[in-house]
């Protein structure tokens, strides 16, 4: 951590350099990161709803041979919790599921992907989301107080 702050707060100025950072861990974080001039911007992503779980379905799904009987809608109202590496972890069971069944098998059914949804599970639960929640309240809040602090009038 020490090597790494040293690196962000550099002796030198750097000119058009930007660093990204992320985490599903941000209970974790170390609060030194989080000071002026180092990551400046926190932003949550939330858990897709169910509109953008639609979309990343029909992305993992336009590739795939499918059965007339699979919607990405249907599949959006199922998958709530779901991100997106859960929705690509169903479309990649689902197929898994079909071609265990049947190696020569030639689309992917409505029910291999029930299926799937039993196998994979959301990552994110509401406690989870909840708490992300109050997590970025947390750190904008005490960015909010480091900002004051730091404008101070000086006294010498």
């Amino acid at each position: 951590m020490n090597q790494m702050l040293t690196e962000l707060d550099g002796l030198e100025a750097l000119n058009d350099v930007v660093i990204i950072a992320a985490t599903n861990r941000p209970d974790i974080v170390d609060p030194a990161l989080l000071r002026q001039g180092r990551f400046d911007r926190i932003i949550l992503t939330h858990v897709p709803d169910e509109d953008s779980r639609k979309k990343i379905f029909n992305l993992y799904l336009q590739k795939m041979p499918l059965a007339k009987d699979v919607k990405a809608a249907d599949l959006a109202k199922k998958t709530e919790g779901y991100v997106g590496a859960d929705i690509e972890g169903v479309c990649r069971e689902a197929a898994m599921i079909a071609l265990r069944e049947d190696f020569k098998s030639k689309e992917v059914t409505m029910q291999h992907f029930e299926q799937a949804l039993e196998a994979v599970r959301p990552s994110v639960s509401k406690e989870v989301e909840e708490a992300y929640q109050q997590l970025k309240e947390y750190f904008s809040s005490a960015r909010a107080k480091q900002i004051k602090e730091e404008r101070a009038p000086y006294v010498g």
